[in-house]
């Protein structure tokens, strides 16, 4: 009789830290003198980096621009990252694991870092709206399946 043994599913955090951080104020001191109504534009990303067959470290970059007038007020670009312990999960079910709950527990540090940069930055407060990590994956899968390569699809 073969014995059939079952791994405990288990999603932990180890760790969370901040593992890079870029701010630019380019158009200070001048652009305090200007009435504040900037264009906004924000880019994310998340990776997803293996350590071990049961730890991932995850890393969102969250890239924020602020133009007013076609002049760049601010850049801000933060990597937010944390170690994650997960066992007990087939494959398919690590990379949305990782890519969607992991990233939803990143974001709410990388969104804090960015509002405390533009207010230490002497700005009006910036605060990044919610962000659906399922919508994005679920875009990202859409664009690197062998469809959307062999279609021109970027």
């Amino acid at each position: 009789m073969a014995e059939q043994q079952t791994e405990e599913r288990r999603f932990g955090i180890q760790r969370i830290y901040t593992k890079d951080i870029s701010f630019e104020l380019p158009t200070a001191p001048e652009i305090f003198r200007e009435e504040w109504q900037p264009d906004i534009n924000l880019n994310l990303h998340v990776d997803v980096n293996p350590l071990n067959s049961q730890q991932a470290e995850v890393v969102i970059t969250v890239e924020v621009e602020a133009k007013q007038a076609d002049q760049v007020v601010f850049l801000i670009e933060v990597q937010q990252a944390g170690i994650f312990a997960v066992t007990g999960f087939s494959q398919e079910e690590m990379s949305p694991l990782l890519h969607i709950g992991a990233a939803n527990t990143l974001f709410p540090y990388a969104r804090e870092v960015v509002s405390n940069l533009v207010t230490h930055g002497s700005l009006p407060p910036l605060i990044l709206q919610p962000v659906n990590f399922e919508a994005l994956y679920q875009q990202h899968l859409a664009q690197n399946t062998p469809e959307a390569d062999a279609s021109g699809a970027t």
